[in-house]
């Protein structure tokens, strides 16, 4: 899969040590937090019974995602980011060992186990933004879109097997061996940004105060290529999301079967995953704002596709085109996003980034269910399709500079040189009085 074929491009594996680490300690991470995600879903049912109950714990995740996301992103523009990463990777291995304790000891209370979860939630949030941003300082320009995509598929990967894993785990021991996991993962998380070298953020030092907390979002508004790419991805989930949906298809379509609920969250990933391995060719395409839009849409379509499906192959294969379609989209704005954004805001850039993928996927999946109980699942998935490739129709028409968009040649660094700090006063950015205002870099 090495080279320039159409495979999975893991030139970044081979040609960056420091990028090599960070996906090893990136990809246990992300297999132990499925497990964990498995584990605390059964306990807090064991403990409550109740869907509030384990509704809760969407609460006790997405509160601290968003605050501690925010404010991890003007951090990492602020003292070197590798240190937030460091401190933050410790956090979350202590709280790993803090619900594995609390299993331990047979815990009762369910508060204690959230705040545990929102503990651990909020030290990853806090180190998200940073962490966001090491690709592109590790990696050559033309390989920074192949790094995304490596990460997206070690997540894929995880989603897919975590969730086995962690049945088979707490059936043949108990939840404390699946939080146990969870440590090990934590543990060789921590190991691997240990090794990484420092990366002090260029003019970090003088990033502080208010201003500097509204930096990120006044780059974005500066900047058409950044708030298109971050429109077209609200588009697609905040009208377009299936999972609430997942209960209703089957049981108004296939009976109820729990093995076919399953196969649709099995059927995303192994589209995602298809998409990660074959993603070679898509990484190399510079017209990235193009294949964004055009993924996104993609998206859309299949989600209608699905909601008109009748036979369950069909089905499974339009949840298939669809997490096809969405692994393309992310790794494509991901690497935009970094490459367009001056090193001294990447973390602000990228925290508003990770909100925008926390909050539009869990309002996307509130407005699905809220319109499929006063209509059905199949008009509220082919409404939300429809309304979706709509709204990326919009962003395409009325922004041509994502539509012309093409990521630095080879040649070019991943870092730009307008990377001043955000000291200025005036809606003037420092960084941006040598950039086309089109937002194309060249």
């Amino acid at each position: 899969m090495r080279g320039r074929g159409a495979f999975l491009d893991t030139r970044p594996l081979h040609s960056s040590r420091p990028f090599r680490d960070l996906w090893i300690g990136t990809s246990a991470a992300q297999l132990g937090g499925q497990i964990a995600n498995v584990a605390v879903l059964a306990q807090v049912w064991e403990l409550t019974g109740s869907p509030v109950g384990t509704g809760a714990i969407g609460l006790a995740t997405g509160v601290p995602m968003v605050l501690f996301g925010l404010v991890g992103g003007s951090l990492a523009d602020a003292v070197d980011r590798r240190t937030i990463v460091r401190a933050t990777s410790a956090g979350q291995l202590l709280a790993a060992a803090g619900l594995c304790a609390q299993a331990l000891t047979d815990n009762r209370s369910v508060l204690l186990l959230l705040v545990l979860v929102a503990l651990e939630t909020a030290f990853g949030a806090l180190g998200a933004p940073a962490r966001r941003t090491f690709p592109v300082r590790l990696l050559p320009a033309d390989q920074v879109a192949s790094g995304l995509a490596l990460t997206n598929v070690s997540f894929q990967a995880a989603m897919l097997a975590g969730p086995a894993l962690a049945g088979v785990i707490i059936a043949r021991w108990d939840f404390s061996a699946a939080y146990a996991a969870q440590a090990l993962a934590a543990a060789v998380a921590m190991l691997a940004v240990i090794r990484l070298p420092a990366m002090r953020p260029d003019g970090g030092a003088s990033v502080r105060g208010r201003r500097a907390e509204r930096g990120g979002w006044r780059i974005i508004r500066h900047r058409p290529t950044l708030w298109g790419s971050m429109a077209t991805d609200l588009s697609a989930t905040l009208l377009s999301m299936p999972i609430a949906l997942f209960p209703l298809v089957n049981e108004d379509r296939f009976d109820g079967n729990p093995q076919t609920l399953g196969l649709f969250l099995s059927a995303v990933a192994v589209g995602g995953i298809t998409a990660g391995l074959l993603s070679g060719t898509v990484t190399r395409l510079r017209r990235a704002g193009q294949v964004q839009l055009t993924a996104a849409a993609v998206w859309g379509l299949s989600l209608a596709g699905f909601g008109l499906a009748g036979p369950l192959w069909a089905a499974l294969g339009s949840l298939a085109v669809a997490g096809a379609a969405d692994t393309v989209s992310v790794i494509t704005r991901s690497a935009l996003v970094q490459l367009e954004t001056p090193d001294a805001y990447r973390g602000r850039v990228s925290s508003v980034e990770h909100v925008i993928g926390v909050a539009g996927p869990d309002l996307g999946n509130f407005r699905g269910g809220l319109l499929a109980s006063v209509t059905s699942a199949s008009f509220s998935l082919v409404v939300g399709g429809l309304s979706a490739v709509l709204a990326v129709g919009v962003v395409a028409a009325t922004n041509s500079s994502l539509r012309a968009y093409r990521t630095p040649s080879p040649a070019a660094p991943a870092t730009e040189a307008d990377t001043q700090p955000d000291t200025e006063p005036d809606t003037e950015l420092p960084g941006l009085k040598d950039v086309d205002r089109t937002g194309s870099p060249g």
